[in-house]
Order: C-alpha cells, then sequence, then structure tokens
C-alpha cells in the first residue's frame, strides 16, 4: 500500500540531509587547501624523521650533583656522562656530543701557544671540510621544496577531477533518488 505524504515528506528530508552531510565531507576531504595542509605536515614528518635518525633523540637523563669541591676533571666526566645518556642515535650525533664537551674542557683549562695555532688549524680544516657537507644539506634542502612543490600542483589536480566525479555522482544519485520517491509516491 502507498505511504502517506507526511512519511514522504519526512523521507526526503531525512534523504536530503545526508546527501548535505555527505557533500560536506567530501567537501573537507578534497579541499585543496586540506590537501596541501596534509602534504605539508607529512614533509614535515619527513624531514624530523631523517633529522632524529642523523642527530639522535634526547632521552631522559639521569640527575647528578656536583661537589662544590669536585675538580675541572670530575665536572667533564659528569657533562660526558649526561650527554651520553641524553643521546640515541647514529655516530655523528655522538662524536658532536664528544666534540662539544671537548670544548667545554678546553675551555676551562688555559691554552699554550701551540694548543692556540693548532686550534686554529682544526677551525680552518673543519671550515674545509665542512662546506661541502653544508653545500650538499642547501641542495637536498632545496630538492625537497621543489618535490614538494610538485607534489601540492598534482594534488590540487587529483583533487579537482575527484571533487567532480563525486559531483556527478551526488547529482546522478540524487535524481535517481527523486525519481524513485516520486515513482514510489505514484503507486
Amino acid at each position: 500500500m502507498g505511504q502517506s505524504t507526511e512519511e514522504l515528506n519526512t523521507e526526503i528530508v531525512e534523504t536530503r540531509q545526508s546527501m548535505a552531510a555527505n557533500v560536506d565531507a567530501l567537501q573537507d576531504r578534497v579541499s585543496p587547501a586540506a590537501i596541501v595542509e596534509r602534504r605539508k605536515e607529512a614533509a614535515r614528518g619527513r624531514v624530523r624523521s631523517a633529522r632524529d635518525k642523523v642527530m639522535g633523540t634526547a632521552g631522559s637523563a639521569g640527575t647528578s650533583t656536583v661537589d662544590g669541591a669536585s675538580s675541572v676533571k670530575d665536572t667533564a666526566q659528569g657533562a660526558v656522562s649526561g650527554a651520553q645518556n641524553k643521546i640515541q642515535g647514529s655516530p655523528l650525533a655522538a662524536g658532536l656530543v664528544a666534540f662539544g664537551a671537548g670544548l667545554v674542557v678546553a675551555a676551562l683549562i688555559p691554552a699554550s701557544e701551540k694548543e692556540a695555532v693548532a686550534a686554529g688549524h682544526v677551525v680552518d680544516a673543519a671550515k674545509e671540510k665542512g662546506q661541502p657537507l653544508l653545500d650538499e644539506a642547501k641542495s637536498v634542502g632545496q630538492d625537497i621544496a621543489s618535490s614538494v612543490g610538485e607534489s601540492a600542483a598534482e594534488a590540487v589536480e587529483e583533487v579537482k577531477d575527484t571533487a567532480t566525479q563525486s559531483a556527478d555522482r551526488v547529482r546522478s544519485e540524487g535524481q535517481s533518488g527523486a525519481e524513485e520517491v516520486r515513482t514510489q509516491a505514484q503507486s
């Protein structure tokens, strides 16, 4: 037996609300701004992951107390052991920590003339050896930036295509649903 007009109106309202919710969800999902933001966050995550693999991550450091009368040697050993507790990562990170600890010890003890000359040579050698690494890091950063730009452009095109297809599908389903309701109402 046929449905009453009140039941049909209720069904139509429910269908409209459901379709509106679906269109809103689809719009949020395929919004170019949202897609670009998700891509940027993914790129940041990859950079963070690469940085953590190279530099290590901070862990929990044990607390240590240093006596007022402790020697420079004890202080340096405490700094090194505290740094060892904080660093988890590659040998590069451990090397950087050791270098930093060496700088702390060197700052506490006055340098001789020979040490000053040797330190000058070390600084020059470090600058000479470090420049290619700096240039390579800049190059990698530029490559990542261009890759993210290309990915964003591709994502925008995908969004446009998906949005068009989804809008056509929603329109088609809406029309077929309306036809079905009309047919049922006439029956």
